[in-house]
């Protein structure tokens, strides 16, 4: 398909595929001569996840170019694929895996060990975490570790759900496309659910209609 065809099918004006072909987003298609070049279904599924990292994930330009390197280098063993993941999905003033984990409380680091989660300089959800609970302490509102606890067996039974074996079957690339695009789509709905829930208690507990708060 023409680069016209490749905005219509996407719903991406082309100015836009111009740019990502010039950083690096979108790969280059295939050179039928100096000014024209033609593009297939690859370049339509690459589109639509940098579309959706921007739009839902409200990743960088930047941020995006680390999935596309990612994508493109995908680690060998799927556990380190995970971690690649995660480590691209950080906060947006979280630095890169393999800088010192400074900012963290000695606290808040005992907190995460105590989870059995691993070193915070080793790992990015690690690291969000102490950087979490580090600024919801200095804030006056510290995490018990009961509390942290109970939210982090919560999050298992979540998590088991997102691990799936069938992914040992896929690609590297397909099953780093699949976390980072899962992460992205689905963490609002965890935090949705969240709130659903307390609704849903606070009505229980408290009295009154769940969702009638005007």
């Amino acid at each position: 398909m023409r680069i016209s065809q490749l905005a219509d099918a996407t719903g991406v004006g082309i100015p836009t595929l111009k740019y990502y072909l010039r950083e690096g987003l979108l790969h280059a298609g295939e050179a039928e001569s100096a000014t024209r070049a033609s593009y297939d279904a690859s370049h339509v599924e690459r589109v639509r996840l940098v579309r959706t990292l921007i739009d839902v994930g409200r990743l960088s330009i930047e941020r995006v170019r680390e999935v596309v390197a990612a994508l493109e280098h995908p680690p060998a063993t799927r556990h380190e694929l995970l971690g690649t993941a995660h480590d691209v999905l950080r906060a947006h003033d979280q630095p890169r895996l393999g800088s010192p984990a400074d900012g963290i409380a000695p606290a808040a680091v005992g907190q995460v060990a105590a989870l059995g989660a691993p070193p915070c300089a080793d790992s990015p959800a690690a690291r969000q975490l102490g950087l979490a609970l580090t600024a919801a302490s200095a804030a006056g509102w510290p995490i018990s570790d009961h509390t942290l606890e109970t939210w982090a067996g919560a999050m298992r039974t979540v998590a088991g759900q997102d691990i799936d074996a069938a992914l040992a079957g896929t690609s590297s690339a397909d099953a780093l496309r699949y976390a980072i695009v899962g992460n992205v789509l689905t963490d609002p709905v965890i935090i949705a659910l969240r709130r659903v829930a307390q609704e849903q208690l606070s009505a229980e507990m408290l009295g009154g209609t769940g969702g009638q708060f005007r």
